[in-house]
């Protein structure tokens, strides 16, 4: 019984297709149609399951971080009740004539009083401002169609009819239209992922990102005192960071940091470690930079799993100035109120879903398991758990949780026909606007049938997808630049950006508007663009 239940739900996690493949060229069958059933994994309900212990941990979170909001309000309703009892009169009375001071006492209670502010506000964390943002746009000769994709694929010699017809057949379904950009070195003939060719494609997107963001805010690079920048496959010697700190002479006290290998999920990372050293750095800006090599994450060889990459990863990076300073309040588009992250590494599957190997021609690739859809929906789940309590209003909470502790002491039995189902926050209800990695056209259906989300709220992710393709780590800044240029984003505005990959990981960040963003800036890549979009994604 408890078998026929484990493949019962096993079944619930697949889903079928059937997929035209043509007309037979040559054997018997030939000049007849054939099909094939193609059987995936699709993304768990995840919605419907909460485990408790994540709720708990965004609880434990958001008390270890509130109790001023705790402590003030009952003191402001014990000082009001004892006061507001008195008149005017007698309360004057009670203080200066009725109550007796001495110097000792008078000094004490400004002391104390002086002692308490001072411990609040060292005690309290730094804001951290957003003060713009700039992504890379490549020249229009490094644009490629989907179709001449195939064709210089083709070309280059390095594959066969039936991995170029398995790449095109991905293409058509991948949700990248016409304008993404590509390296040419990955159509060469020879080997493309030599560091000759990463630090030249590394080089023009990293700095030509930097050069419009310290464009944009009025800064010079000598200012800077914290740099991180994340690159998961390219990851030369010097590091990417010291190829920065080299190309604009920074000062020799800058803090630099170089994270690689961490998917496409590690500009959230990068966000968090900047914002660490920020709070341990006052007065201080930090730049994190997003990129991948596309040439490094390009494979010549027949192994399925390994060609998709190929069919997703497109140039583009991201360069992000982040300030402590207050008198930057001002000027900054952005505050950032939280940062959650999940890993779900200790999982072999989780673990290996998306695996750096050699095929058996011992050529270099990027293997994407069956198993990604699944294990991602699981790592979304913990995370979502988590940043629930931090971002919901309390009542979403209040039903969420009464819900929840109901559901625990008094769980009903589960038959074939009823499922007990926990209520389930709206999360639009927490967010204006959702940046969510734009990793595939499939990803993002199952993403936005799992959140219960409108077509505006993935408007932004399925752009930059058809726009400029999977960017890795730098997509989510695309989107908001795509919100930016559409005029959306207004002050008091809610912004989530969450991102998952390797690992695996998946994490978000949550912004707040400052001020009203202008419709469309110079330096917007979006600038000749947005008025197209959507376009039926």
């Amino acid at each position: 019984m408890g078998r026929r239940r484990d493949m019962a739900g096993e079944h619930t996690l697949l889903s079928t297709e059937i997929v035209n493949r043509g007309v037979e060229a040559s054997g018997p069958d030939a000049g007849s149609p054939t099909f094939s059933v193609r059987v995936r994994r699709r993304l768990p309900d995840f919605l419907q399951s909460v485990n408790l212990k994540y709720v708990k941990l965004g609880y434990h979170y958001l008390i270890s971080h509130a109790v001023y909001l705790v402590t003030v309000p009952v003191l402001v309703v014990v000082f009001s009740a004892e006061v507001g009892s008195l008149t005017r009169e007698a309360l004057w009375r009670k203080v200066w004539e009725e109550t007796s001071y001495d110097l000792a006492t008078v000094l004490a209670f400004f002391g104390v009083l002086a002692f308490t502010v001072a411990v609040y506000f060292m005690s309290k964390p730094r804001p951290i401002y957003l003060v713009d943002f700039a992504c890379y746009r490549p020249s229009d000769d490094l644009k490629v169609s989907n179709e001449e994709f195939v064709e210089l694929a083709r070309k280059s010699g390095k594959f066969d009819e039936e991995s170029l017809a398995f790449q095109s057949r991905i293409l058509k379904n991948s949700g990248i239209g016409d304008e993404s950009y590509v390296p040419r070195s990955i159509f060469s003939p020879g080997n493309c992922a030599t560091m000759k060719e990463g630090r030249a494609e590394a080089s023009m997107a990293m700095f030509g990102a930097l050069d419009e963001l310290f464009q944009k805010c009025r800064v010079r690079p000598k200012d800077v005192g914290v740099l991180v920048v994340n690159c998961s496959l390219f990851n030369p010697t010097p590091s990417l960071s010291a190829m920065i700190v080299n190309h604009y002479k920074m000062r020799g006290t800058i803090l630099s940091y170089n994270l690689g290998g961490m998917g496409c999920s590690a500009g959230v990372v990068a966000l968090d470690l900047a914002r660490d050293m920020l709070q341990a750095n006052p007065s201080s800006y930090a730049v994190v930079v997003s990129t991948e090599a596309v040439s490094f994450t390009w494979y010549a060889g027949r192994n399925r799993s390994m060609l998709i990459p190929n069919c997703f990863f497109r140039m583009g990076c991201s360069a992000v100035l982040l300030s402590n300073r207050r008198r930057d309040f001002r000027r900054a588009k952005y505050r950032l109120e939280h940062i959650v992250r999940t890993h779900k590494g200790a999982d072999e599957r989780s673990f290996r879903c998306v695996y750096q190997e050699e095929d058996q021609q011992r050529i270099k690739g990027l293997s994407i398991s069956r198993d990604l859809m699944e294990v991602g929906g699981h790592a979304l789940k913990v995370n979502i758990t988590t940043l629930g309590p931090l971002v919901l209003p309390f009542s979403e909470q209040l039903l969420f949780f009464a819900t929840l502790l109901y559901r625990y002491p008094f769980p009903k039995p589960t038959t074939t026909t009823t499922t007990t189902k926990p209520y389930i926050p709206d999360y639009k209800l927490a967010f204006e606007h959702f940046c969510i990695h734009a990793a595939s056209k499939a990803v993002l259906d199952a993403l936005q049938t799992n959140l219960e989300l409108e077509d505006r709220h993935m408007e932004a992710s399925r752009a930059a997808l058809h726009r400029f393709g999977n960017t890795s780590s730098s997509s989510i800044w695309y989107e908001l630049a795509y919100l930016e240029a559409k005029g959306r984003v207004r002050r008091g505005d809610r912004v989530w950006q969450i991102a998952f990959g390797s690992g695996f990981k998946c994490n978000s960040a949550v912004w707040k508007a400052m001020r009203r963003v202008p419709r469309l800036s110079t330096n917007n890549p979006w600038l000749d663009c947005a008025d197209r979009y959507p376009v039926g994604l």
